[in-house]
């Protein structure tokens, strides 16, 4: 059967070649669009873990997605640093707004003492020097890049121009750092922060100093960073069910170019079939030939599909920097939805072709 299942093939060599194609393409659509969605979120995680701050002090309401609050006073520092096991503290200004220049529409900026955070975290100034007055700032390299910006020229906030004064790394949080005061400037907000980082002393169970500090200070959010960058892509709304949509669709694409593609080529093959039904072919063989060629059409449109979406996500992220992560899991759904695909696609051509009557094909050809 598989010789006469190849043999098919070949004998319509476009045809098949664009059934491929069509697998193919289902196949690229769910990697690509899931491994760039995964990709993107792990960056932001992984910036997110560059911080070495065991617990994030702050208040329910300063933070969202598109926006945060100063709402949190300064002088939590003191009170924080008198709670057993809490060693440093530093307060953070993070502000997100929408700006159509960014990469994504939204732009973050953190107000910081430079020194005492990167003492904390471990972030370090690679080239240049620390902000030393308001009208300065810190950038990360990636930021550098794609504004295409230079040492020692300026980059605009709030609508003023800043003087970029170092490139710091590893990227942690936002890719623009200014100093504390002069945020809490910009958004008239003296002695307020977004939230206050915490970094314990050495050898103390986050968890246990989080419940001190909740004793301790009632009524505030106490996260513990380990828990705040457990799953990136969970916290982007909509993104899963964006994602599943474009699974289906990858799936829809399979189905419809193979049950086009095998539909009329049992249009064109009606002689054949008849001739393999009066030599005694049976319904099932003639459905299990047609659904054999649809397999083989899902096989070879999933490996053409994955040796595609590899070289794309390569030189896509060559070319603009985009992070790709291809997870097992995202690539075994995309086999699946391949596979399966073709083989629903190809059901009711295979049905139409077992019940072709020998006697009437005979006659009329």
């Amino acid at each position: 059967m598989l010789e006469l299942i190849l043999a098919n093939l070949r004998v319509r060599p476009f045809r098949t070649l664009i059934s491929i194609v069509g697998v193919a393409l289902g196949v690229v659509l769910v990697l690509l669009f899931t491994g760039l969605a995964r990709g993107l979120t792990d960056d932001m995680a992984k910036r997110a873990a560059n911080w070495k701050a065991e617990i994030v002090f702050t208040r329910p309401g300063s933070t969202g997605i598109t926006s945060s609050n100063a709402n949190v006073s300064t002088r939590y520092q003191e009170r924080l640093l008198e709670i057993e096991g809490v060693k440093a503290t530093v307060p953070v200004i993070r502000y997100i707004s929408a700006n159509a220049d960014a990469r994504w529409g939204i732009e973050q900026i953190d107000g910081l003492e430079w020194g005492p955070f990167s003492e904390m975290n471990g972030i370090g100034i690679v080239e240049g020097r620390a902000p030393a007055a308001n009208d300065e700032v810190v950038v990360d390299e990636r930021h550098l890049r794609d504004k295409r910006l230079t040492l020692g020229g300026t980059t605009e906030v709030f609508g003023k121009d800043y003087k970029i004064v170092g490139i710091f790394s590893p990227p942690s949080g936002s890719r623009i750092k200014l100093t504390l005061d002069e945020m809490q400037k910009n958004l008239e907000a003296p002695e307020m922060c977004t939230y206050i980082l915490v970094k314990i002393d050495d050898g103390a169970d986050p968890a246990d100093v989080a419940a001190r500090i909740n004793e301790a200070l009632p009524g505030n959010k106490v996260n513990l960073t380990r828990d705040l960058i457990i799953d990136a892509q969970d916290r982007v709304p909509g993104l899963n069910t964006f994602l599943q949509v474009l699974v289906g669709l990858g799936a829809f694409v399979s189905t419809i170019f193979v049950l086009l593609s095998m539909y009329t080529t049992i249009t064109e093959r009606r002689k054949e079939i008849g001739i393999l039904k009066s030599l005694g072919a049976s319904k099932p063989f003639i459905i299990r030939v047609i659904e054999g060629e649809a397999l083989m059409i899902g096989v070879f449109g999933v490996i053409i599909g994955l040796a595609v979406s590899i070289t794309a996500s390569l030189a896509i992220e060559a070319a603009w920097e985009l992070p790709f992560t291809f997870s097992p899991e995202w690539i075994a759904t995309a086999i699946a939805i391949a596979i399966a695909g073709s083989l629903v696609g190809a059901l009711y051509p295979a049905w139409r072709a077992s019940d072709i009557d020998p006697v009437e094909v005979m006659v009329n050809e």
